[in-house]
């Protein structure tokens, strides 16, 4: 056989091979997506497998190219969802996103996120000034109209009274409105077709 013919395809094979490299970039496992929510969710009103959309608030970047455009669809669930409960129990919503359809190309990629999660703020200081401020004010009353002892027992029944208010009320829940952007990262990393 002729070496200029197998050198010559040899060069075409591995100018081929090359080319199909550079039309896929691989997004790597870690890498941040800013993800603006196109649904509602919340830990009172989402359930755990409800889905969820959003789309890629910025591009991603890798090596300075840009892989997944800004507007590239995100797909995924609600992983977990709780509502407030009383006393104890804040509300807690986890996230995570299952597929990126690029807004390139319209091609659809299986993505694994890490669980992305909101817990409502706590309201001890609340209630603690719940409880505090009726005993305080019991206190005051009792101390009037009975001296050191209706004291005491004004701000036990304030106290009660204010305990009984914190008891019989929810705590915080979480909500997210449709346009809310959260920081997602990728568990795994995935090849991108350019």
């Amino acid at each position: 056989m002729n070496p200029r013919l197998i050198t010559g395809v040899a060069i075409l094979m591995l100018a081929a091979a090359s080319a199909e490299a550079a039309d896929r970039i691989t997004v790597p496992a870690g890498t941040s997506m800013r993800v603006r929510l196109g649904s509602n969710v919340g830990s009172d009103i989402s359930s755990a497998q409800d889905v969820i959309r959003g789309r890629l608030a910025e591009p991603v970047v890798v090596n300075g190219r840009t892989v997944l455009p800004s507007g590239s669809q995100l797909t995924g669930v609600v992983v977990d969802a709780k509502e407030a409960g009383k006393v104890k129990g804040r509300g807690r919503i986890s996230l995570r996103f299952t597929s990126v359809t690029s807004g390139r190309t319209d091609e659809d990629y299986r993505i694994s996120t890490r669980t992305w999660t909101k817990i409502a703020p706590s309201g001890k200081e609340k209630d603690a000034a719940t409880i505090a401020l009726p005993a305080a004010g019991g206190a005051i009353i009792g101390g009037i109209t009975g001296g050191g002892k209706g004291a005491a027992v004004g701000a036990a029944i304030g106290g009660g009274a204010g305990t009984a208010v914190v008891l019989s009320t929810r705590g915080k829940d979480v909500r997210l409105g449709e346009g809310h952007v959260i920081i997602v990262r990728l568990n795994e990393a995935v090849v991108i077709e350019q």
